[in-house]
């Protein structure tokens, strides 16, 4: 498998695509503080960061793919669109986990991957290397990720529809455990494959 580089089409910063991942960053704190603190934001709180969540899934679905269309690939989308979907999968995992929506166990099975990535960055960097492009597998991982959190928000309720809510989140969620663990095996054999040809190429 080779490591393979998006071409960066655009010095632009603000554009569409960017502005998508902007505002998927200002949306964390937002989405953790209506989540942690419910009481203070009244009934509707529930509502507001159901809509953040659910924005956020289309938000990172579309400035990828609108950025690939508009041709504005730019260095720093490549930085903000994965820095925007792990600080929103964090923030949503521990949101989540604080209220009882979802188990501690879960949650330490998904930080675990990411503790693990974060382990082979400084092997990157020691050959040359920053955080390698997230991979369209990551990206799928993250896509039923985002899609089943709110969803599982979305279930906690009486009553058929919270049922079926919750029933599909958690087929959205264990798929998006598979493949997020998946990817960082990936990424893993993409960081070997570095340090042996860098091995080679030194000699």
């Amino acid at each position: 498998m080779e490591v393979q580089e998006t071409r960066v089409q655009t010095d632009r910063v603000l554009t569409i695509p960017n502005l998508l991942s902007m505002a998927r960053l200002v949306g964390v704190p937002v989405f953790l503080w209506l989540i942690l603190w419910p009481e203070f934001g009244g009934p509707n709180n529930d509502g507001w960061a159901l809509a953040i969540l659910m924005f956020s899934g289309v938000s990172d679905y579309l400035d990828g793919k609108l950025a690939r269309r508009w041709g504005q690939i730019s260095r720093i989308g490549q930085i903000l669109d994965p820095l925007a979907d792990r600080l929103f999968v964090l923030s949503t995992l521990l949101g989540l986990t604080w209220r009882g929506i979802l188990p501690w166990w879960l949650t330490g099975i998904l930080l675990a991957r990411d503790l693990f990535i974060s382990s082979l960055l400084p092997i990157l960097n020691r050959h040359g290397y920053g955080p390698l492009q997230v991979s369209f597998l990551g990206k799928a991982a993250t896509f039923n990720l985002m899609y089943g959190f709110p969803l599982l928000l979305l279930g906690q309720g009486e009553g058929w529809f919270h049922s079926t809510a919750n029933a599909v989140s958690w087929a959205f969620i264990w798929w998006g455990t598979v493949l997020y663990w998946w990817a960082g095996i990936l990424y893993a054999v993409q960081t070997r494959q570095i340090v042996k040809a860098a091995g080679v190429t030194t000699v």
